[in-house]
């Protein structure tokens, strides 16, 4: 019997399913396992309804309702979860068997999709606990009737939320909090037919916030070309997942290293894009320094990064996949990107080639279950006439939100944001469009603070473009000094917390 599934019924839903692991298996661990189980129930249960749909078509013909032609994913009769439900031991082999059987049955489109979780460990996966997860999750039909596309898919969403509460640090390896994934792609306007491409793509929420873009506008988004790559089995499979879930078929997403193995390539230079969203994993240190130096694709374009930090060779890459005309990017970094000695060389060459459009600087604890500040960097490979040779500025220090230990962005901190880029002007206090050859002239340092002097007692967050140098009383000199070394204690503090991360991700 059909019965339409609420969301709150639906998030309750999921995460009884997780705590039914508890003491089992530890929290960060649940993905693996959460993750497939629930995609494996959609599979049979959309499967069963297009069943009863094509009968229905026929006459009751089953031959006919079997087709192939009639189901998005094929699901042989011994792997249905139906089946599966059925049996009393050796239980993590059947869903193991049964999810192989599947991928194999669609190779296409789900290889691999499942991951590679341990179900045959009975030690910690003992059959009476996997029974009762079977038996929960059979307490719900996740048929598209019940549960349409776009429903479901915000109940994965949660799930992922959760799980990256629960997985500490290893969270931002597959979650970027979403109002900022929201900011990123607001700033950058993905149009219907585009290609969208996510060099890390984590759980792909990147690539499902263009489709929400368009959506949003009530703009056509079935045609947008989604590309992502991901170095980890399990995070690549829960952005399989998650994409399938919110009912996008047309999507490629690969897994592998992107500075070793760039998945996306014609001939022997790499594939380029419109528009590029990504959050990089930041500062690590387990690279190919000397692989990249000799570059085959060519990649290289402003030199190579100290062995000790990869977000350069990230920011190199993303910009060689870039379309010429069309390509604009939005990345999330560590502030220590804008202003670091060991990299000016590579940021010195970056702004004389005119690619850097805006340097967005945002409040703390926005870099998943970490306190460091994070910044947008927006590159554009053709500015508008008017934006050339300029950089817009804007610190959105203040335009975060703290509610539950968990910090994000508003819709108005969104709108106030995305309309500073828009406008590309002074704001004071807020933004600041500099010529490159003041950049230039302040040493190739994109530090935003250098740029838009402080106007409260804990961040700069404004300059006098005019300020006297010379002549200045007793107690503004004073105040200016203050501030000066308050901003070198406040980067000096982000390079610590973000070499302190990058040493844990390493």
């Amino acid at each position: 019997m059909n019965k339409r599934i609420a969301q709150a019924e639906l998030e309750s839903y999921l995460w009884g399913a997780a705590t039914l692991l508890r003491g089992h298996i530890d929290a960060g661990d649940y993905k693996q396992f959460i993750f497939p189980l629930l995609f494996y129930k959609r599979l049979c249960d959309v499967y069963d309804g297009e069943i009863t749909q094509s009968l229905e078509e026929s006459s009751g013909d089953k031959e006919y309702a079997r087709l192939p032609e009639q189901h998005r994913f094929q699901i042989p009769m011994e792997a249905h979860w139906k089946v599966i439900r059925t049996k009393v031991k050796n239980i993590g082999k059947a869903i193991q068997d049964a999810l192989r059987s599947i991928e194999k049955t669609n190779p296409d489109t789900l290889y691999s999709v499942f991951g590679d979780a341990q179900w045959t460990n009975k030690e910690r996966l003992p059959d009476s606990m996997l029974r009762e997860l079977i038996e929960h999750f059979s307490s719900k039909t996740l048929s598209i009737e019940n549960l349409p596309e776009d429903e479901l898919g915000l109940g994965y969403e949660f799930l992922i939320k959760k799980f990256a509460d629960d997985s500490g640090h290893t969270a931002a390896e597959f979650y970027t909090n979403r109002t900022l994934v929201h900011l990123m792609t607001e700033m950058l306007e993905p149009s219907p037919g585009e290609s969208i491409y996510d060099p890390t793509c984590g759980s792909a929420g990147m690539l499902l916030s263009a489709v929400s873009h368009l959506k949003r506008q009530n703009n056509e988004w079935r045609n947008l070309k989604l590309y992502g790559q991901e170095r980890n089995l399990l995070t690549s499979a829960i952005g399989r997942m998650n994409l399938f879930l919110h009912g996008i078929v047309d999507f490629k997403i690969v897994r592998g290293d992107t500075l070793a193995h760039p998945a996306y390539v014609q001939g022997d230079r790499l594939m380029q894009f419109d528009v590029v969203l990504a959050n990089p994993p930041y500062s690590i240190k387990q690279w190919d320094r000397k692989a990249w130096s000799s570059d085959p694709w060519g990649r290289n374009i402003y030199g190579t990064p100290p062995q000790g930090r990869a977000d350069y060779a990230f920011w190199q890459h993303i910009i060689a996949s870039m379309k010429p005309k069309t390509g604009r990017c939005a990345i999330l970094f560590p502030h220590g990107v804008l202003f670091r000695n060991e990299e000016l060389g590579m940021r010195e060459k970056l702004i004389a080639h005119d690619l850097i459009e805006c340097v967005l600087g945002l409040g703390p604890n926005l870099f998943y279950n970490s306190p460091m500040e994070a910044c947008v960097v927006i590159c554009r490979m053709a500015k508008p006439r008017e934006r050339r040779n300029k950089v817009l500025f804007i610190n959105a220090v203040n335009e975060v939100t703290r509610e539950r230990a968990q910090s994000f962005l508003t819709d108005e901190h969104i709108s106030k944001i995305v309309n500073a880029y828009r406008d590309f002007e002074d704001s004071n206090g807020f933004a600041r469009v500099a010529d490159v050859s003041e950049v230039r002239e302040k040493g190739n340092n994109l530090s935003i603070p250098l740029y838009v002097r402080m106007n409260n007692g804990n961040h700069v967050l404004g300059i006098a473009e005019h300020a006297p140098p010379y002549g200045l009383t007793p107690l503004t000199q004073a105040i200016d000094e203050w501030q000066k070394s308050s901003q070198e204690l406040h980067e000096s503090l982000n390079e610590l917390f973000e070499t302190l991360e990058g040493n844990y991700r390493g």
